[in-house]
């Protein structure tokens, strides 16, 4: 029965980006994944992407690891390892073809999909057009290795509306903090993420309420941890204190028992 829903809501899609975490267990602690969510209603509507761009012999070049939401056409999270070097940003969207039934491996523009198919599981450009709402990256462009990643990044399963004015100002400056929180650490895992609100825009597309982060940083002298999430009431970012501070949180958001972000501990 699985596989007839699964044919019947993707009938294209392929073992490939779209299936399971298989070819980007990297981008996690330990190659440990984040709690992924899932809906007893609806078998389909958490997709886990391995995000890759084509290389030059046409082979996926994998960057980093969102899970995705088909039916609020948002990301939940987004998962990374941190790097900060200088990348000039391009504002070049891409979308997830696999998710709308068209077989090709990895992210490609709009266009890749026949205008019929097109955004019946995912966010397009045009739901933005005309909204307060900036796309907001959920890997953000600052954390990027180098230009192929920066590019990687603005596809939109990594992206929810995130009002304009925090996606500018406070979150911005937080994702600028990190960079100096994490350039010290041997190596450095992120996970960003999102919690929807009850606004929808374009066609169906929920805007997010909460943005949320936690870093694990690797360091001989000792590993450090923390989370994040906001808006809080005063426009802000907060600090938890603790991952498990944030999880707890999660827990609540997302209706679950259990929510963790770094299987096993940092």
């Amino acid at each position: 029965m699985f596989q007839v829903v699964f044919l019947l809501l993707f009938p294209l899609l392929s073992k490939g980006e779209v299936s399971l975490f298989t070819n980007c267990q990297q981008f996690f602690l330990n190659g440990n994944h984040p709690t992924i969510l899932t809906d007893s209603s609806h078998n389909n509507r958490y997709q886990q992407i391995c995000q890759c761009l084509l290389d030059q012999n046409k082979k996926p070049q994998y960057f980093y690891a969102s899970l995705y939401d088909t039916v609020n056409k948002i990301p939940v999270y987004s998962a990374y390892e941190f790097q900060n070097p200088p990348v000039t940003r391009v504002d070049k969207w891409y979308i997830e073809p696999q998710l709308d039934g068209v077989n090709i491996p990895c992210m490609a523009l709009s266009t890749s999909v026949p205008a019929p198919q097109r955004g019946q599981h995912q966010a397009l450009n045009r739901d933005y057009e005309g909204s307060r709402y900036d796309k907001g990256h959920l890997y953000p462009v600052s954390h990027t290795a180098n230009q192929r990643a920066m590019l990687a990044t603005s596809t939109l399963t990594n992206a929810a509306p995130q009002d304009s004015s925090f996606n500018r100002g406070k979150w911005k400056s937080h994702e600028m903090d990190l960079v100096n929180i994490l350039q010290g650490c041997t190596q450095a895992y992120v996970v960003t993420g999102v919690i929807p609100g009850n606004q929808q825009i374009g066609g169906g597309v929920r805007v997010a309420q909460f943005y949320w982060n936690a870093y694990c940083c690797l360091d001989p002298n000792g590993n450090r941890s923390n989370g994040f999430i906001g808006p809080d009431q005063n426009g802000r970012v907060e600090n938890l204190q603790s991952v498990g501070a944030l999880e707890t949180r999660l827990q609540v958001y997302y209706k679950v028992q259990i929510f963790t972000v770094f299987p096993g501990g940092c």
